[in-house]
């Protein structure tokens, strides 16, 4: 924003899985939580940094059809003001 660094890893769109906690992930699907952290320096460069993505590693115990929501994942946001 102007003036200060956007936050990290923070989800914008309505769903239902919002930083579910590994534990109850892992409950409810045969998955296995490899990875989650922040994805460093991934906020771009500029005064004001954009905040840092996040990295979710899950690893699949069986067959499985996964539906992801994302974007910016090839070309990155637009910088505003010179960033």
């Amino acid at each position: 924003g102007p003036g200060f660094d956007g936050a990290s890893v923070i989800q914008t769109h309505m769903t239902n899985s919002r930083l579910t906690d590994p534990e109850i992930f892992e409950t409810r699907f045969p998955v296995l939580l490899e990875e989650f952290s922040i994805r460093r320096g991934s906020g771009g460069a500029g005064a004001h940094h954009g905040g840092d993505g996040a990295t979710r590693r899950v690893r699949f115990l069986k067959d499985m059809t996964a539906c992801i929501l994302a974007n910016r994942r090839r070309i990155p946001p637009f910088g505003m003001a010179g960033g």
